[in-house]
């Protein structure tokens, strides 16, 4: 009898987290259905990104802008333990914010308006000419994000320079 009730508990409570998760995914994580002309990337290639892990985050000077480093559960584990070479189905999602000074503590700055989301997805096989990874960019302007229309072949220039991490510039950053 133990047994049964075990078990029917253990049921009911896969399903609520089941349940609750696509609820929270189906909720709260759409994303426009855009596409990159020149890549056939497409914005709902990262689906629920916004449940993804940040891994790192980087300040670009040239950009005043912050940006999170988010990646899907591949490439964490991948990331967190140390791989060099990221697996097919990893995929790098960064965010890059505006900044503004805290309201509160006007000596920090803090995360103000999306201007981009960029990611990349592994797949050597798809991604041939740009070293197993695809790149595409999504711009936000007036409150609509819009495919950039550049060139990803200077994203592939970009990204030869980390060449020996795998084309990231991101490396995992301990949380202790």
């Amino acid at each position: 009898m133990k047994k049964i009730i075990k078990t029917i508990a253990g049921i009911g409570l896969s399903s609520s987290l089941v349940c609750g998760a696509d609820i929270y995914m189906t909720n709260n994580t759409n994303v426009p259905n855009i596409s990159m002309k020149n890549t056939a990337l497409s914005f709902t290639d990262i689906q629920g990104y916004q449940n993804y892990n940040i891994v790192a985050t980087h300040f670009r000077t040239d950009k005043n802008e912050i940006r999170y480093i988010l990646a899907n559960p591949v490439a964490y584990n991948a990331l967190r333990s140390g791989q060099k070479t990221m697996p097919n189905g990893s995929k790098i999602v960064k965010i890059g914010y505006s900044v503004k000074k805290m309201s509160l503590w006007t000596s920090a700055l803090e995360a103000d308006t999306i201007q981009r989301v960029e990611f990349m997805i592994k797949d050597v096989t798809k991604h041939k000419e740009s070293d197993g990874w695809g790149y595409a960019r999504f711009v936000k302007s007036k409150g609509q994000y819009k495919a950039w229309n550049g060139d990803i072949k200077s994203c592939v220039a970009c990204h030869a320079s980390a060449s020996e991490n795998d084309f990231l510039f991101t490396t995992f950053q301990k949380m202790l």
